[in-house]
């Protein structure tokens, strides 16, 4: 729970959500407010990424998309580019898949190297081909959750660490492999880690509503990258189902059996699923929610007396409780 109240004359409207950032080995700028649709195949989509843009926020759009997909993409949305980022793995044809795309499309500067299990020397070097090849586009990379990893793939050539291992709504990770971290102790021990090497850090993974997201970057989060809360939208991928009388979309994680068998056609023999398949309700246009979490930061901010999303961190104080919030009519 944040607790931290400061007596200053703030309005709703007169708070700053945009920041700017210069990012330590791209040395680009960046300016928008830092909330990211992740890169999963039914909420890192085109259709969401016009509507990001619209309220300058940021997508990372999924690696399963076509070099021709982004062509058309490219050419009907060049206002985007900027706000979108090309997701990849760390595998061959990821590199050369994701090559393409940057040489076809060059107003594109953002990478994002996503791979479940960023403790690997193979990561690590992957991270560091990626940097020389694209000496000038900024990196994200992970997933991590502690600080020694963040600075390795930070001083390899990655600009944005993603953090988060087992919150998702939809990750399993945590109950198949016991293998997990805290989401805000992970966030306030690497965003120390990245800052102290002019970095930055994604908190990836664990908001269920406005109140997390400004709990992570009041925990120092330079970004806030978002799955479950950006699902079942008109602009999400897959059908709008009936179920009961009731519309519904599926949501799944993408180490799910439902996206390997998608993308791979089934789930390898020497792994397991570490993802489930839900049905989400039907909740229409993405821009009611997009409201929602920008109207929740804002109040955030007045309470804590913040004029800028990016004074929020220096302005929190977190206490331990026991519950959060009354539930007698839950």
């Amino acid at each position: 729970m944040v607790v931290c109240f400061e007596f200053l004359f703030l309005s709703l409207s007169s708070v700053d959500l945009k920041c700017s950032f210069t990012f330590r080995n791209s040395k680009q700028t960046y300016s928008g407010i830092p909330v990211i649709v992740s890169n999963m195949d039914t909420v890192g989509t085109f259709e969401m990424a016009v509507v990001m843009t619209q309220h300058a926020m940021f997508t990372a759009i999924h690696k399963h998309y076509t070099l021709e997909d982004w062509k058309l993409f490219a050419t009907n949305h060049p206002e985007c580019l900027e706000h979108v980022a090309v997701s990849s793995g760390s595998g061959q044809s990821d590199l050369e898949r994701m090559s393409s795309i940057l040489e076809a499309v060059p107003q594109i500067k953002y990478i994002c190297l996503d791979v479940a299990n960023g403790y690997s020397e193979h990561f690590v070097e992957f991270v560091k081909l990626v940097r020389a090849k694209f000496p000038e586009h900024t990196i994200m990379a992970g997933n991590v959750v502690t600080g020694e990893m963040v600075e390795e793939l930070i001083l390899s050539g990655a600009d944005i660490i993603k953090v988060g291992i087992g919150p998702g709504s939809v990750c399993t990770t945590r109950t198949k492999t016991g293998v997990g971290y805290p989401q805000l102790s992970a966030v306030i021990e690497c965003a120390d880690s990245a800052h102290g090497l002019k970095g930055h850090i994604i908190s990836d993974g664990g908001c269920t509503c406005p109140g997390d997201v400004a709990k992570a970057f009041g925990a120092g989060a330079d970004f806030v990258m978002l799955g479950g809360m950006f699902s079942g939208h008109t602009e999400c991928a897959g059908e709008v189902i009936e179920r009961n009388g009731q519309k519904v979309k599926l949501f799944y994680g993408m180490s799910s059996e439902t996206a390997m068998k998608k993308h791979s056609g089934r789930v390898a023999e020497y792994r397991a699923s570490e993802g489930k398949t839900v049905e989400v309700p039907f909740k229409g246009n993405v821009e009611n929610t997009i409201l929602d979490i920008l109207g929740g930061l804002r109040s955030t901010c007045t309470y804590v007396g913040a004029a800028k999303l990016k004074e929020l961190s220096r302005r929190t104080t977190f206490i331990r409780v026991t519950q959060q919030h009354n539930t007698v009519f839950s």
